[in-house]
């Protein structure tokens, strides 16, 4: 049975009763019961025993360890995540690693996602494509702050080291972990 414009209009507004089971109209089922007021003293309660589920949201933090090491270990391990940028003859290679060493984030010129776009999977403009792809990649992993002071000091001043760098702050990586909270 269809129902014509003006009935459904009057349904809508809740004069009109409509027939058959279970309908009832939003002011109706208002009127009937009241709302009683919601007791909301216990929700200033902090329970007694919190299982910390996230493992690295103390680093997010600031509160978490550095792992010191020995004075003489060489490079240094105190950071959450050291960035480490490897070239080769051939190729150029890039980790996001921890401090106990297993690499988190990496990416290649080897991959042929990466290579197949470069004219070639060496130089200036592979490590600066390199750099952008290892941000994506270290954004989509949810690492914001690396260390980047752990490589080989003399290497600083190439040109294809400082491209990289200026793509990774570029796509919104900060190369420097902030300082530790001790509390």
């Amino acid at each position: 049975m269809a129902l014509s414009g003006r009935c459904c209009l009057l349904l809508a507004a809740g004069r009109l009763p409509a027939r058959g089971a279970g309908f009832r109209s939003a002011a109706t089922t208002a009127s009937l019961k009241a709302e009683p007021a919601v007791d909301t003293s216990d929700n200033d309660v902090v329970a007694p025993a919190f299982t910390n589920r996230n493992p690295r949201n103390l680093e997010q933090l600031a509160l978490a360890r550095k792992e010191r090491g020995w004075k003489t270990t060489w490079p240094r391990r105190e950071f959450w995540h050291r960035l480490r940028l490897e070239r080769t003859q051939h190729y150029v290679e890039a980790f996001v690693e921890r401090c106990n060493g297993d690499v988190v984030v990496s990416a290649s010129t080897r991959e042929w996602a990466i290579k197949r776009h470069l004219y070639s999977p060496k130089g200036v403009t592979a490590c600066k494509n390199l750099g952008r792809v290892m941000a994506q990649r270290c954004l989509e992993a949810g690492i914001n702050f690396v260390n980047f002071k752990a490589v080989i000091p003399w290497e600083r001043h190439c040109d294809s080291i400082q491209e990289f760098e200026k793509a990774m702050k570029e796509g919104g990586v900060v190369l420097q972990e902030p300082r530790r909270i001790y509390v």
